[in-house]
Formats: structure tokens, C-alpha cells, sequence
């Protein structure tokens, strides 16, 4: 074989794969280091078993469907939110579909803006089971409302909530993972926790501010490599999430329920989350296009991205005014052109 025609054939094969990952990425839910881990990592089925989980915002949407599916895999799950009504809902549903006894879990009902009372819920988690193998930090909320309009409180309640309320907990935790030099920390997050869009300044904002500090958290755990940070950005993801956001003053929420099914099915979110969780993935993007392309822009072609993302966020401040859900449109036009 001539030299000539080696580089012929490797050049060939350079360009077969970029052909390869670009179908894998045209068809893809999930960054593709995610979807490699689905493919060849290891199974949630084996490595999250006989753990001691716990799901806050466990009463409803994200949280709710992963309760579920870990009440599958054999675990100890601790349930929290503010509403007890939902989490002994919650809880009855894990019972029915999964292969847990009344036992195995514990219902603490929680406020993450009371900060005063994390400790004090830890040492009870603590208590029931002994140890905190995985701290899933999911409860939240969002906001549909223009900046110019918000007011002042809007800003401080999502930070007090998402932010404060989330470092709190954590902070309540980790010295127990530190004494076993062991456990997961995830973050639900949010891909607007890495790009920016019109009509979420305060949830933005909180997310960032979650990236940074889990972030920074990781770099200060490094002499604990059992101790796993794990920061999850779901895109638009079939919930409540809006139908409560926030909007311009704290006691207003969205109120109306918005077009859901332009959204990824919670099942497959959290299927995607449990595999990032059994693979020790330190963050990972979970979406639908066209978001998931445009975080991609946002991550390595940012100049791309602020005029992709003006061009959209003008569209998106439109659908708002008209009563609309704010997304929808995009996905319209992705289906309508690759369906």
C-alpha cells in the first residue's frame, strides 16, 4: 500500500466520523458525552442501588418522576417540598410502582427559603437512615416576566429559593459526605444557567449563580474524589414549572397552562439524569433542538449565539405579550422542517 493512498483512506475515515457525530448530534437529546455514557457507561440499575437519595421538589414534575423511577432500583429515598398532600401522593405512587416498602421511605416535608431549618432536617434524614449517599438539589421555580416590569422582591425570592435555599441544604450536608469521603451532589439546573434569554432575568440569574458556586465547590472537593458534584441543565422539560413561575410581583404567578407537547417527556429527562448520576458526570445538557444546538453556540460560538438568541428573544417577548407560550413557536418550525 503506497503512502499515498494511506492518507487517502485516513482522510477518508477523518471525514466518515464528523459525518458520523453530525447525525448523532442532528438526532440527539442530550450532550453527546451524555449519550455515550447511555450507550457504553454504566447502568443506573447497578450502581445507584441501596443508596439513601434525597429529592427535593419531590411533589411534583422533575422531582416527582424521579422518585418514581429510583423507588425501581432498590433505593431509600427521602421526600421533600412544602406540600405534605403531594408527597404522600408522591410516596403512595412509589409504593404502587416500585419495589420499596413503607419503610424505605421517609416523607420530611421542607421549606428551602427557611434556611434556619436545614440542619435540623439533615440530622433527621440522618437518623432514619443512617447516611445521605446522593443529595438531589431540584426544588425550584421560574419566571415569565419582563425585567423592566419585575420588581425588586421577584429577584430576591428567586435567589432566596433557588440559589440560598440550595447551597443551604448543601452546606447542611456535605460536612457528612466529607466524615465518609463519599456521596453525589446534584443540581437540577437549567441550560439558562448557561445562555440567557428574554423574560427570565431573575431565574437566570439564580441559575448562573448555581453553576459558579457547584463549580467552585468542585474545585475545593478535589482531595475527595468520592465526592461527586454534578450539575444537570434540563431544556424545556413537560412540567409545572411555568404554569408557576413568578411573573412581575411575588404573589402573581403564570397561572395558565401552557402547550406541553413541543416538550421532552419527564421519563426520558430523568432516565437521562440517573445515567449522568451512575457515570459521575460532572455536568450535563439535557434538551430537545433547537435549544440543545443553541447552547452549543452559546458554549463555543458565542458571537453566533447572542444574534441567534436576539433573533429568537424578540419572538419569544412577542408570543408572551400575545398570551402565548413563549417557546412553542421554535419548535413549530423545527418539527415543521424535519418531521
Amino acid at each position: 500500500m503506497s503512502w499515498e493512498l494511506l492518507l487517502w483512506l485516513l482522510a477518508l475515515c477523518a471525514l466518515l466520523a464528523v459525518v458520523v457525530q453530525l447525525v448523532r448530534f442532528l438526532r440527539a437529546d442530550g450532550d453527546l458525552t451524555l449519550l455515550w455514557a447511555e450507550w457504553q457507561g454504566r447502568r443506573p440499575e447497578w450502581e445507584l442501588t441501596d443508596m439513601v437519595v434525597w429529592v427535593t421538589g419531590a411533589s411534583s414534575g422533575i422531582g416527582e418522576e424521579l422518585a418514581c423511577q429510583l423507588s425501581k432500583l432498590g433505593v431509600s429515598l427521602v421526600l421533600s417540598a412544602r406540600r405534605v398532600q403531594e408527597l404522600e401522593r408522591v410516596k403512595t405512587r412509589c409504593l404502587e410502582n416500585g419495589n420499596l416498602k413503607e419503610k424505605d421511605i421517609l416523607v420530611l416535608p421542607l421549606d428551602l427559603t427557611d434556611r434556619s431549618s436545614h440542619e435540623a432536617a439533615t440530622k433527621v434524614v440522618l437518623q432514619e437512615f443512617g447516611k445521605i449517599d446522593i443529595l438531589v438539589n431540584n426544588a425550584g421555580r421560574s419566571q415569565r416576566s419582563l425585567c423592566v416590569d419585575t420588581s425588586l422582591d421577584v429577584f430576591k425570592e428567586l435567589i432566596e429559593l433557588n440559589y440560598l435555599g440550595t447551597v443551604s441544604l448543601t452546606m447542611c450536608v456535605l460536612p457528612h459526605m466529607i466524615e465518609r469521603k463519599q456521596g453525589k451532589i446534584v443540581i437540577v439546573n437549567s441550560l439558562l444557567g448557561i445562555l440567557a434569554v428574554p423574560l427570565s432575568s431573575g431565574y437566570c440569574a439564580s441559575k448562573h449563580a448555581l453553576r459558579g458556586f457547584f463549580n467552585c465547590l468542585r474545585t475545593e472537593l478535589a482531595a475527595y474524589p468520592g465526592i461527586v458534584v454534578s450539575n444537570i441543565c434540563p431544556g424545556p422539560v413537560q412540567s409545572n414549572i411555568v404554569k408557576n413561575s413568578l411573573t412581575e410581583e411575588v404573589q402573581k404567578t403564570l397561572g395558565v397552562d401552557t402547550v406541553q407537547s413541543h416538550k421532552m417527556a419527564t421519563s426520558r429527562c430523568v432516565r437521562l439524569m440517573l445515567i449522568s448520576m451512575a457515570n459521575d458526570l460532572k455536568e450535563v445538557w439535557i434538551s430537545d433542538h433547537p435549544f440543545l444546538l443553541v447552547t452549543y453556540f452559546w458554549q463555543y460560538m458565542p458571537t453566533w449565539a447572542w444574534w441567534l438568541t436576539n433573533k429568537l428573544g424578540k419572538r419569544r417577548i412577542e408570543n408572551f405579550k400575545n398570551g402565548l407560550d413563549a417557546d412553542v413557536s421554535y419548535f413549530r418550525t423545527w418539527k415543521t422542517k424535519h418531521d
